[in-house]
Formats: structure tokens, C-alpha cells, sequence
């Protein structure tokens, strides 16, 4: 969830130019804008086999018209005065109708854990996760479903319902402040790993949504800022993302995005709801509006929007009276009315809230039991980026350990915004803002999971000692002498602003080559949302990417560098060597926004940002498939990771025909039992060819153990859509492939000869 920027809104966590030439590769931005729907184009599922449709819509006959307006408009609880009795203070609220037994909604940010961002509820913490990024270089579906299950499960214990979850844009630029939250850069493996996070939570009774939908892939602007791409290029990437993990975890919600998406508000865009959720993809559930994000009513509705959220926040309420109001004139029909209330009732049927209604108070929560899901997460997500001399594990007989930097001696780095969790054990480190968008609601904190401490504690007889690493000079001196010196370094990032580089910031370079001057066995974690640049990678000995490690990182940290835990995550995202290589070196519209920002920290008037667009001229080629087709050599490519054994690959086997399916042996080549996440990649693409990752699994293995991993591809992942047919299109005929350990490792090469295949879309 998202908000606007407003001075009210600070007791809350607010939600949230190229070139002619390139242009012509795209479909014509106008391709995607639309024009006003009429009060007939909303589409209506046909579900007449459906029991639950039935059940909705038969509750649908029952409810007043009032009743039915009060379901379609959602409260804000910082803002709601006077505040119903039963509210808390959280993300929303909706009244519901106590006669019929259709519940009141009673909404909760939740991507990372049950949000408590600012603190709005005293005392109130809850199980912090890592970030979505190390969620997805696990590799595990399996993960996803267990972590969002931990998620639903405190959640329906704090008495809430909605989980403002299910976060799915893809990684299109590194430096975007909300990439933390979301799952990488590939649609098959964020579609995957939201899918089955999203079925976890649902699996409590309680709904989770799907968000931002679509191409919300920067936070400067977002209010403001048009994203355009061509229909086909958008279908391929970002909206396959969410269509597999709607299919995948049938989300009973679907939230629209802040931006424009080819000159329509996400929230208001007739292509995005109607014509792909709705039509195309028969959505049954329902379309909540991100929080300020709403700009009409009668184009919203007719577009296929069904419900307002954090009603305060938008101008004003368009879904409330103005709704009456257009129904009583014949602008919005009453069967549009229903029909958006009958969605809402077909996603609290489905999940099974109406059934089970969350407790009317608190109910005893198992955090240590919790914990653990926390901490096997980040141990599975960490990668390891280099180790050279096989530097870790570090052996048992180490005497000295020096830590540097990024409080490690407290905890471990949080993201910001309004996936905040406030952990169990608390914040040791909060520092607010000075300004800009982010600053009424975020603070830089830092989840208590001390490294420190667990690493004193996996080494008891060694001195384990700590300095902050503000010069570099006494960090170099401290570390001579030292069995392992660990630098660890952070890059913040947070909703509601993009970072001004992917550089580490605060002459922490300047940190990292004194000490791996002073200690040829130096090593480097990264607490960081994403890739950054690292010009001291050959003077270091090792680099752990922890993203941000959620409130167990200090001890899944030691467990890798102990050797209790093999690490085994591999990169959701690609690592570019300079910021130049990624399509957009910096965020559209940075400039002129950070000049309103320091305009308004020195008092001046100033603002708010003019719209503007943004242009997509890679399309469809997404992070590695970027890289691959400019023949750009990345610093780290997608799915890449280090291991404490190694792993082989023999016997590929390509059944090929009317369907994909490719199966191989893994083998643990080495000494120790670990884990390895093998892919599949096939070069596809008549209209823009391009190599697309078509499957992968996670395996765990002991030292000379084989294991053979056989992988079904959806031939969506290797089509075309074809925006004449509509739908998609796989010509017949011969595609190369290869298994390897990451985009780029041909370890096992092939060709599959496949049959034409189409489908609708």
C-alpha cells in the first residue's frame, strides 16, 4: 500500500526521455491509453458453475444500495475522525454488513511481516522477514508459501483480514527505492515466488492482494509519471509476472498502481482492468485502488476499478457519495454497482473469511517459532559472490575477528517505507529524514539481530571486537592481525524515493580498500535493496550479498560465515558493472525532484513535480535478457552464487513436441552437503528473440549424491503475443537451450524442435 504526500498524512506510512529513434522499436505509446469506457464496458465474469460467484452474487440481492456504497470505499484509520469503535490504527478500514454476516475489512501493510511502520500501535511488533529480494534468490517456491503462511497467520492473529501483500513489479532499474520489497527482474521466477507467498497468506482465511498493478517501476514521480511500452513488450514481461502469480496464488484482490500507464491512471486504465485482469485473464476477484490513488468516479468505475482505498488521502471520496450520485443520474449502471461489490464478496468467500472470521481480539502469537522461518529465509537468500583461497567458512581455530561498519555491533539494516515491520526485539537504530516525500513516514532503522553478538557466539574462543568504520585509517589499523575482517556495508533504500546511485554511500569505498589493505583476509557484507557498484571487488577477499536480512540477519550471517549454513541463494536480479549499463542510469525526473526537495528544506515554495513520461524502449528484455542483447558483460549476472561445495550437471534430456520438458542430473561434486538452484534457458522470440529463463528448482544434496530435476516449461515464457490475434504465438520449430548454473553458464547445451502453439490470451 501507497499513499500521497499530504502533511495529514504523517502519522501514517504515505504508500507509497528517450529518444524518437528508440520510440520506433515500441508499439505507439498511444496504443495502451484509453478512452472513456461507457457504462456497459465493465465486463462480467461469466461464472454460472461457480458456487461461490453464486453465493456472492445471492448476498449481492440482499444488500441495500447504501450498504453496497459503504462496501465500495475504504477508511483510513489515521485520518478517520470520528474512528468506528472496532478500528485500529493500520493501513484501512471498511465497514461491513453485520445483518448478512459480510465482514468488516481491516487492512495491514504486510510484504515484509504485519506493518507497524511509525509505531501507530504502541507495543505492537511482529516477525520481520528479509526483503523480497532475498525471498527470490532462494529459488524456493516452497519458502515463499511458508514465509507468506507465518505472514496470514500473525496477521489473523492481530484481528486483521487484508494483507496489502503480493508485491510483483519487475526489477527494471537498480537504483528503483522499492525493489527490496519486490522479487527480481525475471516474470517466471517473481510470478512463482509471488504466487506461492500469496497462496500462504491466503491459506489463514484471510485475503491478500497482488500489487502494483502494472509497471510501477520507479518511486520518483510516481504520482505523476506515465510508463510506456508497447502492448506486446508489456505482456511479455511485467503483466506475465502477474498473470502467473495470479494463477499461481489467486490473490482475492489485485491493487492498482500510483503511475499512468499509457496515458491513463493505473486506477482508471479500462486496458489494464478491464480488457487484460477482467476479460482476458477472467479475474474474478476485485481491483483495490493503491492508497491516494484514486482520480474520478465514473471513468474509475467504468474502467474497472471496484474500490477506494485510504479514502482520505485521495482528493476526495469518489466511491462514496459521488458513486450514489452517478447511479442515480445513469452514469454507472447498477449492474456495474453489483457487480464491484459482488467481486469483493467473491474474493471473502474464496479465501474463506466469511466462513472464518478473524478473532475479535488478540490472540497469543509463537515468535520463536516465528523466528526461525525469519532466519531459515535470509540463510537460504544470502549469496555468496566470491571466496577466494576458500577464505570462508571461517575455520574454528580463528583467534581474531574484527567487524567494521553499518552498526553491525546492534542489528542489521530494514528497508523503508510502508512494508516497515517493528521486530520483535525492537530497533536499536532509528535515524528520520530531513526531507522529500519518504521523510513524513520512513525512518533508516535497523532490525536488533546484532551480528556481533552471533558471531561472538559461534566463535567463543576468539576475540570478536567491533568499530564503527567512520575512519578509515583506525578501521585499517584495528584489522592488522585479524584471522578474518568483515566490512559490513549498506546502500538504504525505501519506498517513495529512488536512490541517486547505486554507489555505497558515505565513503564507504573509501572504507573497504584501507582494510583490504591492512588484511589480505577481508571479507564484505552487503546489507543493501539491490545490486551496487563495488570498484574494490579485486582487493577483497569475499563478498556475502545479505540484502536486508530481516530480524534474524545477525545470526544467519554467523551461521554462513561459521560454516553451520552453506549458503545457496542465487541472484533474483543482475549486478551491473556500471550504472551505465542498465537501460536508465538514474531515475527519470530525479533532477527536477530533488530540487523541490532541497527547495522545501530551505523553506522556499516549491513543487510538486510535473507529470512526465517515461519510455520503455527495452521492452520486453528485462535485466539479463538487457544484458544479453546489448552483449554487455555484467559485474554478477542473474542467478548467480557461490557455494561452500560444487555441483555438476550431466544427462540432459529435451522431450520435445507439443509441450517442453527438459530433465538433467545434478550431482554435489564436492566435500561438503549444500544446495544448488540449476536453470534452464531457451532463446525464443520471432518478433524480438531473446534468451528467457524457462524453469529452475532448488536441490539439496549430499556430498557425491545425484539427484535427477526434470522441468515443465510454460510456452508462454517462450511466445510472442501477438497483439493482431489477439494472444500467444510459439512458431514451430528448433529452440536452442542450455542448463547451467546462471544466465550465461551453457554447462549443458541443447535444442528443442516444438510444434506451433497458440493461446489466448
Amino acid at each position: 500500500m501507497t499513499t500521497a504526500a499530504q502533511p495529514s498524512s504523517a502519522l501514517r506510512i504515505l504508500r507509497r526521455t528517450s529518444a524518437a529513434a528508440a520510440l520506433l522499436a515500441l508499439l505507439p505509446a498511444a496504443s495502451l491509453a484509453q478512452t472513456m469506457p461507457t457504462k456497459d464496458s465493465a465486463p462480467l465474469v461469466a461464472r454460472a458453475n461457480d458456487p461461490v460467484w453464486a453465493r456472492a452474487d445471492a448476498l449481492v440481492k440482499q444488500m441495500t444500495l447504501d450498504e453496497k456504497i459503504t462496501y465500495l470505499h475504504g477508511l483510513f484509520p489515521p485520518n478517520t475522525k470520528p474512528a468506528p469503535a472496532d478500528m485500529i490504527p493500520s493501513a484501512g478500514y471498511v465497514p461491513g454488513v453485520p445483518r448478512l454476516k459480510i465482514p468488516t475489512l481491516r487492512e495491514s501493510d504486510a510484504s515484509l511481516g504485519v506493518a507497524n511502520q511509525v509505531e501507530q500501535r504502541k507495543g505492537d511488533t511482529a516477525t520481520a522477514l528479509p526483503s523480497g529480494l532475498a525471498l527470490a534468490a532462494t529459488f524456493e517456491p516452497q519458502l515463499a508459501y511458508e514465509s507468506g503462511a507465518m505472514i496470514g497467520a500473525e496477521a489473523r492473529a492481530k484481528t486483521f483480514n487484508v494483507l496489502l501483500a503480493g508485491g510483483v513489479n519487475l526489477t527494471r532499474d537498480p537504483w528503483a527505492g522499492r525493489n527490496f520489497e519486490y522479487l527480481g527482474e525475471d516474470p517466471l521466477l517473481a510470478g512463482e515466488m509471488a504466487g506461492a507467498s500469496i497462496r500462504g497468506v491466503q491459506s489463514n482465511h484471510i485475503v491478500s492482494t497482488i500489487k502494483h498493478f502494472a509497471i510501477n517501476a520507479q518511486e520518483t514521480g510516481r504520482h505523476v509519471m506515465d510508463a510506456r511500452i508497447g502492448e506486446a513488450d508489456l505482456r511479455e514481461s511485467d503483466l506475465l509476472a502477474f498473470q502467473i502469480a495470479i494463477e499461481k496464488g489467486q490473490p482475492a484482490s489485485v491493487m492498482c498502481a500510483y503511475n499512468k500507464v499509457g496515458g491513463d491512471w493505473a486506477c482508471e486504465n479500462d486496458f489494464l482492468l478491464n480488457k487484460v485482469l477482467k476479460r482476458d485473464w477472467n479475474y474474478p476477484g476485485w481491483v483495490m485502488s493503491d492508497w491516494g490513488a484514486v482520480h474520478s468516479t465514473t471513468k474509475a468505475a467504468l474502467a474497472g476499478l471496484d474500490q477506494q482505498s485510504g479514502q482520505e488521502l485521495d482528493k476526495q471520496i469518489y466511491f462514496g457519495d459521488d458513486l450514489k450520485a452517478a447511479v442515480a443520474k445513469g452514469e454507472v449502471s447498477q449492474a456495474r454497482v453489483d457487480d464491484m461489490v459482488r467481486r469483493i464478496l467473491y474474493g471473502v468467500i474464496a479465501t474463506g473469511l466469511i466462513d472464518n472470521p478473524t478473532p475479535a481480539s488478540a490472540q497469543p502469537i509463537d515468535y520463536a517459532k516465528n523466528a526461525k522461518v525469519a532466519q531459515a529465509l535470509a540463510e537460504r537468500g544470502a549469496v555468496l559472490l566470491k571466496n577466494d583461497r576458500n577464505l570462508l567458512p571461517l575455520a574454528k581455530t580463528a583467534k581474531k575477528i574484527v567487524l567494521v561498519g553499518a552498526h553491525a555491533d546492534v542489528g542489521v539494516l530494514s528497508g523503508g517505507g510502508s512494508s516497515q515491520v517493528r521486530s520483535v526485539g525492537g530497533a536499536p537504530v532509528e535515524i528520520p529524514l530531513n526531507g522529500g516525500e519518504a521523510a513524513s513516514f520512513v525512518r533508516v532503522t535497523w532490525h536488533a539481530s546484532s551480528p556481533l553478538q552471533a558471531i561472538k557466539a559461534a566463535y567463543p574462543n576468539a576475540e570478536v571486537t567491533y568499530i564503527d568504520g567512520k575512519d578509515p585509517a583506525a578501521a585499517a589499523a584495528a584489522v592488522k592481525g585479524a584471522d578474518l575482517a568483515i566490512v559490513f556495508a549498506w546502500h538504504w533504500q525505501t519506498e517513495a524515493q529512488d536512490a541517486p546511485s547505486i554507489a555505497l554511500p558515505e565513503n564507504q569505498d573509501a572504507l573497504i580498500d584501507a582494510v583490504a589493505g591492512a588484511n589480505e583476509n577481508s571479507l564484505v557484507v552487503l546489507e543493501t535493496g539491490g545490486p551496487v557498484l563495488m570498484p574494490w571487488l579485486d582487493s577483497v577477499g569475499g563478498v556475502l550479498q545479505a540484502w536486508y536480512p530481516g530480524q534474524r540477519g545477525g545470526e544467519a550471517i554467523a551461521g554462513i560465515l561459521s560454516g553451520a549454513v552453506n549458503p545457496s541463494g542465487r541472484l533474483p536480479m543482475t549486478f551491473p558493472r556500471t550504472e551505465d549499463q542498465a537501460p536508465r542510469a538514474s531515475a527519470p525526473g530525479y533532477a527536477e525532484q530533488a530540487a523541490i526537495d532541497d527547495a522545501r528544506r530551505a523553506g522556499k515554495e516549491a513543487g510538486p513535480i510535473k507529470g512526465f513520461a517515461v519510455d520503455y524502449p527495452e521492452g520486453a528484455a528485462v535485466g539479463y535478457r538487457w544484458f544479453a542483447q546489448q552483449k554487455l558483460q555484467p559485474l554478477f549476472p542473474f542467478g548467480y552464487g557461490l557455494s561452500y561445495t560444487s555441483f555438476g550437471y550431466r544427462n540432459l534430456k529435451v522431450e520435445d513436441g507439443e509441450g517442453l520438458k527438459v530433465s538433467f542430473d545434478v550431482i554435489n561434486t564436492g566435500k561438503v552437503a549444500g544446495a544448488d538452484a540449476p536453470q534452464l534457458y531457451v532463446t525464443a522470440g520471432k518478433r524480438k528473440p531473446m534468451v528467457r529463463l524457462a524453469g529452475f528448482q532448488k536441490v539439496d544434496l549430499q556430498p557425491g549424491e545425484t539427484k535427477r530435476v526434470t522441468l515443465s516449461v510454460d510456452p508462454r515464457v517462450l511466445a510472442d503475443y501477438d497483439t493482431a490475434k489477439p494472444g500467444w504465438t510459439l512458431p514451430a520449430g528448433s529452440y536452442p537451450l542450455y542448463v547451467g548454473a546462471h544466465a550465461g553458464d551453457p554447462a549443458l547445451t541443447g535444442s528443442a524442435k516444438l510444434k506451433a502453439w497458440s493461446r489466448k490470451p
